[in-house]
């Protein structure tokens, strides 16, 4: 048995190969590298250059290695973006999802699991959100995820696949080993973007909306390690695999933080200041989301170990010195 990680070279898909090297199991990744990096892959899985719309090529792979499972993070993530183009968002993240998923539906594969997001609920207000919450995504990016959370329960209702789909909230941080983290140039997660501000990568960063019903005015998220979401991954997986049915979870840590309190944090962290500057706010932005993750808990038997502001932002400061270094050029020998 195989797992088929689409997007496995990027951010949170390479936290997720290594989880599951980790664990034993063989890995195929798929992924176009349009912001992912061939280095970023554990050198145990298999790295295939390609685009999971293209329906031969899955279907192959499928084919080829066994694949019994397929964990789907390959898609555009950028709020702002899928507003100014909501028709690549449609393209990328729902139309190739449904090839991907009648790839799998056609090869026998069992078990998908589905990387959502909490953009799906819209605003929520700060309480904690359920997974039975109102759905009113209000940008094309977490629409698009919708419609792929649809797919894949008309799939599951008219094939027998069984998923599970993971809305994410604020996913930050990097792996406590060093071997991978955010590296896409022009990431636009908020902690990312503080860290490089502080290590003088970029000359400041704005606060976009100061304006928003939340205390300090800002916009409160719950922020995720990367590597208990790659967890709970895991953990869907094995639930899948042992007879677990169709699940659709929330995975956060059940508390937020607001934009300037981040911003302290990583002043906690780094130990100077940096250039901070105000903005009005950005379309498609809530002003508060966060995470009821009990389901999660419950079904998953997730226990996040990674639940520290401060320790999310060290790791992301740490993996942004290590890109330091890797950009570097070395003197001759």
């Amino acid at each position: 048995m195989a797992v088929l990680v689409t997007g496995g070279a990027g951010y949170i898909g390479s936290h997720m190969v290594w989880e599951l090297i980790d664990a034993g199991e063989e890995v195929i990744v798929l992924d176009r590298l349009s912001t992912g990096f061939e280095w970023a892959v554990a050198p145990e899985a298999k790295l295939v250059i390609g685009d999971v719309g293209d329906s031969a090529l899955v279907s192959e792979l499928i084919a080829a290695h066994a694949v019994d499972s397929v964990i789907h993070f390959a898609g555009s993530i950028v709020v702002p973006e899928s507003v100014a183009d909501p028709l690549a968002y449609y393209d990328n993240n729902t139309v190739k999802t449904r090839a991907l998923i009648e790839s799998a539906v056609k090869g026998g594969v069992g078990h998908f699991i589905f990387s959502s997001t909490a953009a799906v609920y819209g605003a929520t207000g700060a309480e904690p959100v359920l997974e039975n919450a109102a759905l009113n995504p209000e940008s094309p990016y977490g629409r698009s995820k919708l419609m792929s959370e649809w797919m894949l329960a008309d799939a599951a209702a008219a094939y027998g696949l069984r998923y599970t789909a993971l809305r994410y909230f604020n996913v930050a941080g990097a792996d406590p080993k060093g071997r991978t983290g955010q590296s896409t140039a022009g990431a636009t997660h908020l902690i990312k973007v503080a860290g490089q501000a502080a290590l003088g990568k970029r000359p400041f960063i704005e606060v976009y909306g100061t304006d928003y019903p939340t205390p300090d005015g800002t916009c409160i998220r719950d922020y995720i390690h990367v590597s208990d979401l790659a967890a709970a991954h895991r953990l869907a997986l094995e639930r899948l695999r042992q007879g677990g049915t169709s699940l659709v979870a929330n995975c956060g840590y059940g508390h937020g933080y607001s934009v300037f309190e981040v911003l302290d944090s990583v002043r906690r962290v780094h130990g100077r200041e940096f250039d901070v500057r105000l903005a009005g706010r950005r379309p498609g932005d809530a002003a508060a989301v966060v995470a009821n993750p009990a389901l999660a808990r419950r079904e998953l038997g997730w226990s996040p170990r990674l639940d520290d502001l401060d320790g999310i932002v060290r790791s992301a400061l740490d993996w942004e010195r290590h890109l330091t270094m890797m950009n570097t050029p070395q003197p001759p020998a």
